[in-house]
């Protein structure tokens, strides 16, 4: 009891949902995430009402997760947690405004795992700390500096911070996200064009990470450490060179531009990781009376000394990858549906021969930008793999309930030198549904299940699982 009252007494937290980062429907208007992050709302004259007109913010989260595996898996496991943040910001003086938030999770032990042999393999890991124990983290502690008085729309964020580029994000899936320190500026001077430049220092891995404990291939092109968070650890900061190879480095240097119109929209991102690797992305679209259709692309190369040399995804230390991927479809009327299919650059026999998979594109830091991804499967950036999407969903808000349904379908054909298993079709179908009662304003209800088959295989056997997940996400 102890225990559930602590966790549910700095639970309250947040400034928004839960972002849907592992979603089944990806937002269409992508200028809506360029828009630039101004200081608090509130402005004060003087440096006493800074602090004493601040404002608090929320959530409390709860999260129920059942998965069972089947194929050459067998076990069952489950868990159930409390957490969220308590976000504490100040009014902002002359432009200059601080915000701090504190994270956490707590397992709230609904769930007997002694009598089975202990919590390996019987507990989720994804909702809880590394090694299933329950934290706390100062996700962010920044300082916010508007040039507003200045006649120019631009902001300074300086600190610990959620972020999120194209292939850098908080993937707020499970309990707690990812979060960065970073120190970056961005503009909005010009009509419909959002600039931004950044360098990210260090990460802490929220408790999603935990999924890919070990070091493999899957763990580097699905968002996460090429070590494995078991050698990187959850709910602490780490050097991001660090958190990918062992090997401290300079960071990330990030640029970005977005552009959008009424109809069209266009963006690119280039994140410079010191001594790692290059990426470039650049995604575009074109809308006309609810029919759109989307385009993107990924350069990676590797840079400077190469620390990227890594054996689960490279033995030379050279990344050289390609991805393309295109979508299209319709919106009317509360519905969207689409369909979209992607390709990245096959690994030849020699290269996995030598152990090098450097035609997958890496992504270590949470972004997962990709049109076919599924709600847990990440196959699209394995090299060599071909994959296809088709979504739909349905919004009942224009109806008079505040409820959303979608469901969907991937398929990933994977190549025979991917590095993650032999040549293969893992498919992945789900559905995600939100419910808003009207009854507790801020209430989120919600409701997922994602299927698996063919997810990973030991070259004579394959395996997949049936999950669902029950979360509740209260905001103020």
């Amino acid at each position: 009891m102890k225990k559930l009252t602590l966790s549910l007494a700095t639970l309250i937290a947040v400034t928004g949902l839960q972002a849907d980062n592992d979603g089944v429907i990806r937002k269409l208007k992508h200028g809506d995430d360029a828009k630039v992050i101004k200081g608090s709302k509130k402005s004060v004259d003087n440096l006493s009402s800074m602090f004493s007109e601040g404002k608090t913010s929320g959530q409390i989260r709860m999260f129920y997760v059942d998965r069972a595996y089947n194929g050459y898996l067998t076990n069952h496991r489950n868990s159930i947690a409390d957490g969220g943040h308590l976000k504490l910001e100040t009014a902002a003086f002359k432009g200059l405004s601080l915000a701090s938030t504190f994270y956490t999770t707590q397992d709230v032990g609904v769930f007997d795992y002694t009598s089975s042999g202990g919590a390996d393999g019987k507990k989720d890991p994804s909702l809880l700390g590394t090694g299933y124990d329950s934290y706390f983290i100062i996700g962010e502690a920044y300082i916010n500096y508007s040039l507003a008085d200045y006649a120019t729309d631009t902001v300074a964020k300086l600190g610990y911070q959620r972020y999120d580029t194209p292939m850098i994000g908080s993937d707020d899936t499970r309990m707690l996200p990812n979060t960065f320190e970073a120190y970056k500026i961005s503009n909005n001077d010009i009509e419909n064009l959002a600039i931004e430049v950044a360098q990210v220092t260090s990460i802490a891995y929220g408790s999603f990470a935990n999924i890919y404990g070990g070091a493999s291939v899957l763990a580097a092109t699905s968002g996460y450490s090429a070590q494995g968070t078991t050698a990187v650890g959850t709910g602490h900061y780490v050097n991001i060179g660090s958190s990918a190879t062992g090997k401290s480095t300079a960071g990330i240097t990030n640029i970005q531009a977005k552009y959008k119109a009424t109809n069209f929209h266009v963006s690119l991102s280039n994140d410079y990781a010191w001594d790692m690797y290059n990426t470039l992305y650049v995604d575009g679209g074109v809308s006309y009376k609810g029919f759109f259709i989307q385009g993107q692309a990924i350069k990676q190369d590797s840079v400077g000394s190469q620390n990227m040399q890594y054996t689960t995804v490279s033995n030379d230390g050279k990344i050289d990858s390609l991805y393309i991927g295109g979508k299209a479809g319709l919106k009317m009327a509360g519905a969207i549906a689409y369909v979209a299919y992607s390709q990245t650059k096959a690994n030849s026999a020699s290269d996995a021969a030598a152990g090098n998979y450097n035609k997958s594109i890496v992504s270590q830091f949470g972004g997962m930008p990709a049109y076919t991804q599924g709600m847990v499967t990440r196959h699209q950036f394995l090299a060599g793999t071909k994959a296809y999407k088709l979504a739909a969903a349905y919004n009942f808000k224009e109806l008079g309930t505040n409820l959303s349904i979608a469901a969907y379908y991937t398929s990933f054909d994977i190549g025979p030198n991917s590095g993650y298993g032999g040549a293969r079709v893992a498919t992945e179908p789900g559905f995600d549904i939100k419910y808003y009662p009207s009854a507790v304003k801020k209430l989120q209800l919600r409701f997922r299940g994602n299927f698996p088959r063919d997810f990973a295989d030991n070259l004579t056997q394959t395996a997949g699982w049936d999950e669902y997940r029950l979360i509740a996400n209260y905001n103020f």
